[in-house]
């Protein structure tokens, strides 16, 4: 089991640069490429720390290379051997520690949107995410299903057409996670049923969006066979249990909740709270100790 946690290190203080388009426009490519191995690096001193505290999983950035899917950026940084060299380090550490590296785009990216350009938008977006992550030896791009639309069944169904029509490079990166407001966890596992989606299951989501069946845990980990060790997501509302907005920390309570329902199954956990690495640190204790009961 590993445990992590998303984009920003407090304990290092880390920033990811982002740029305003009228920058780039002004002061061109240059710019993109110097603010992208700023992120770069940024991303390798991380995963170093990460190392050296026992945190073997860890949610990259989206905004590592600024503009990465608008018209000026024509820079092709994923051929870049400067861009390729850090990248080639972040990986030798994954692969060597055997460390996950996931992502997670942004809202807007929406597979099963009524506008075609919306979703031709988020292919590229994925596709930008996919380069992304092989370089650095990661494999897992974590989505939200979209929109209702006012029709969830077609949204649904929507969804599960676009999936299979992914570049194949992209689509086997791909894994759906059950939201807060609109698609239960009973929703993505139909989705699962239209398309073989493999289902991140988000708890604190479940909690606060749910249809009141019994969850029943091997349902969803049979969606994860050919895709490796299940991917989990916990949080702890901010001002009680189904409190949408994420705490600074994930309560003891909550932890044991999600252990309790994986019943001894190996699953990868990311700490969605916003201390951070502050917040998964306690828990590597509370495993170790356990381990050696």
């Amino acid at each position: 089991m590993r445990l992590g946690y998303a984009c920003m290190n407090t304990e290092l203080k880390s920033v990811f640069r982002t740029l305003r388009l009228a920058t780039a426009q002004s002061e061109g490519v240059e710019k993109i490429k110097e603010l992208t191995l700023k992120n770069m690096q940024t991303t390798l001193d991380i995963i170093n720390w990460n190392l050296a505290n026992d945190i073997y999983f860890y949610r990259a950035s989206s905004s590592i290379v600024p503009l990465s899917t608008h018209p000026v950026n024509t820079w092709i940084w994923w051929e870049d051997p400067d861009f390729l060299f850090i990248a080639g380090q972040i990986r030798d550490i994954v692969e060597t520690h055997q460390m996950r590296v996931s992502v997670h785009p942004g809202q807007y990216t929406v597979l099963n949107s009524p506008r075609p350009e919306v979703v031709e938008k988020a292919i590229e977006d994925l596709i930008y995410h996919e380069k992304l992550i092989s370089l650095m030896g990661g494999n897992d791009i974590i989505i939200h299903t979209g929109g209702a639309y006012g029709d969830k069944d077609k949204a649904k169904k929507q969804f599960a057409e676009t999936y299979l029509a992914l570049p194949e490079s992209v689509r086997v990166r791909v894994r759906l996670e059950n939201d807060d407001k609109t698609f239960t966890i009973r929703d993505v596992l139909d989705v699962h049923k239209m398309c073989g989606v493999p289902i991140c299951f988000d708890i604190h989501h479940h909690n606060c969006n749910n249809d009141g069946t019994a969850l029943d845990f091997a349902e969803i980990l049979a969606t994860w066979k050919g895709y490796g060790t299940p991917k989990i997501h916990i949080s702890s509302g901010k001002e009680g249990f189904t409190d949408l907005r994420h705490h600074e920390l994930v309560s003891e309570k909550d932890f044991d909740e999600l252990l309790m329902l994986l019943g001894g199954t190996d699953a990868d956990i990311m700490f969605e709270a916003k201390l951070k690495e502050q917040s998964v640190l306690p828990f590597l204790k509370t495993l170790d100790e356990k381990a050696k009961k």
